[in-house]
């Protein structure tokens, strides 16, 4: 039996979680699944240009796993464009570090560390605001992991994984 998988940890959820072809229904589309873990293997590796090492260590992995996760990652988005799928980014075993918040009367987002209690919008006041980690069904969970481990070297990681 293969030992349960480690929790990956994630700078912030995706603004965006479904992509498609333009012109075609969602209906008439194959679906191709990309992991939370994936997504941010190929964010810190494509998009920000870490090497595997400093990838790994940002997700707090192994340099080995962090290679069969941007592999994947790899592979399901040369598919999407390819043929033509409809991708959509959900699942997987993590944690996200910060969070996404959007004011829903004025559109302003703004990041915030999870262990920040937002129920303002700082730019209008209002308090009708969508959280995008609880949209992945994530929050209190992601807070305790981070009081866990302390917030070492956070200042760091975030400096790098959020250019």
């Amino acid at each position: 039996m293969p030992r349960p998988e480690k929790n990956r940890i994630i700078f912030k959820p995706p603004i965006f979680s479904e992509f498609k072809p333009i012109g075609i229904s969602v209906k008439s589309l194959s679906q191709i699944l990309i992991s939370l873990d994936e997504y941010e293997a190929f964010r810190l590796a494509d998009h920000l240009g870490l090497s595997h090492i400093e990838a790994a260590e940002e997700m707090g992995i192994s340099r080995p796993t962090f290679s069969r996760l941007i592999e994947k990652a790899r592979k399901k988005v040369a598919e999407f464009i390819i043929q033509g799928k409809l991708l959509t980014i959900e699942g997987g075993n993590i944690h996200f570090r910060n969070n996404i918040i959007q004011c829903v009367n004025c559109g302003h987002m703004f990041t915030t560390n999870m262990k920040n209690s937002i129920t303002e919008c700082p730019e209008c006041n209002s308090n009708n605001l969508q959280n995008l980690a609880g949209g992945f069904g994530h929050g209190k969970c992601c807070i305790n992991n981070h009081l866990k481990k302390g917030g070492q070297n956070a200042g760091r990681r975030q400096n790098r994984a959020g250019r």
